[in-house]
């Protein structure tokens, strides 16, 4: 038996290096890191951590403090039961948000001692597919010129990705239209270009835009309304004309299970740091390959290579640093369009925690 021993949780409030804007969230000029560290009575340890952009990490942090006297004592090796006992503990006054995260980080924590003790890279420890992954570059930057969107682009080819992301959703449609027909121009016909966005439209507005959208060969349309509206991604899906990515904002197994019975979604896109940790994206995953789907990511790329790597269901990885690539030792690089899932024992994340330590909470 691997007995937790200890769990250490830390919180950092981290400066971008330039302010970044959506359709939805605002302008963010900062993000928030919680990171877990699981100790077990053999000496070893497992890292995990999620974030956000500001504003709701202390409570969080809180919930992970709660879950201490839950899980300290208990067999590390048992990760679907001690998911069990983290979900229904605060089941009534959980089921997504806040708790979703909490549980999400602690059980990456517990994989990543898992594999550890195994003496394995994570990706095999979850299924072996593959550990070379497709990789696009998602580019926060709704509000940039479409100069500064064409030499955002311009670094992200030079720096080895094929394929691209852009946001959309600004106030007036033709907006977005200019600036996708200036991105397919540059880019070509069969460049795949996937769009963003951010839930910023109401079920018709999004159809129109993904009637127009489609004029354009886009890869997909990602996020185009709220995540709550499953008729309407229904909706959207079927009459839009174009394929759609949505979960990143899902925190529970059920609701990507209520999406996919819409039928309003082209790619799954779980988030390993909010859906309920890596426990629940592979089911997420498992799920969308009986459902005959794709399933992609969002966000902690350095982490995700290792989940998709994983899957013989497996789309593209989205790769954007959001500033967290300047605190990890050995960060995921692009080479001809690829990502490739490390060797290194468990998920192979080091933080430089000398870096992180004056971002502090």
């Amino acid at each position: 038996m691997s007995e937790i021993t200890n769990i250490f949780i830390d919180h950092f409030q981290i400066p971008l290096p330039v302010t970044l804007s959506d359709a939805t969230h605002g302008e963010m000029s900062q993000f928030e890191l919680i990171t877990v560290k699981i100790a077990d009575s053999e000496g070893a340890e497992g890292l995990g951590y999620t974030y956000v952009g500001q504003g709701s990490a202390g409570s969080i942090q809180s919930l992970i403090e709660d879950y201490k006297d839950l899980l300290i004592g208990e067999d590390a090796e048992r990760i679907e039961y001690l998911w069990q006992r983290m979900w229904w503990e605060l089941h009534y006054s959980g089921r997504g948000g806040p708790v979703s995260f909490a549980i999400s980080v602690i059980d990456i924590a517990l994989w990543d001692l898992k594999s550890r003790k195994q003496n394995t890279p994570l990706w095999q420890l979850l299924g072996g597919h593959d550990p070379k992954v497709k990789a696009y570059a998602g580019g926060i930057d709704l509000y940039f010129t479409i100069e500064e969107l064409l030499e955002q682009t311009r670094c992200n080819l030079d720096n080895g990705f094929c394929a691209i992301k852009m946001k959309v959703g600004r106030k007036r449609l033709s907006e977005d239209i200019e600036r996708v027909a200036a991105m397919r121009e540059f880019l070509g016909t069969d460049f795949p270009l996937m769009v963003d966005a951010n839930m910023g439209w109401r079920t018709d507005e999004a159809i129109r835009a993904a009637r127009t959208l489609s004029n354009y060969g886009i890869f997909w349309l990602e996020e185009p309304t709220i995540p709550d509206d499953f008729a309407g991604y229904g909706r959207i899906h079927k009459e839009g004309g174009v394929p759609i990515a949505a979960g990143e904002n899902l925190h529970t197994l059920y609701e990507f299970q209520h999406l996919i019975a819409a039928d309003g979604v082209s790619f799954l896109e779980p988030d390993v740091t909010n859906c309920g940790g890596i426990t629940t994206w592979m089911k997420v995953a498992h799920i969308a390959e009986a459902n005959n789907l794709p399933v992609t990511s969002h966000g902690v790329h350095d982490l995700q290579v290792h989940l998709l790597a994983a899957v013989s269901n497996k789309s593209y990885l989205e790769v954007h640093g959001f500033g967290l690539q300047d605190f990890i030792a050995e960060p995921v690089k692009v080479v001809d369009g690829y990502a490739t899932a490390p060797d290194r024992i468990g998920h192979g994340i080091s933080f430089d925690w000398n870096s992180l330590e004056k971002y502090r909470v």
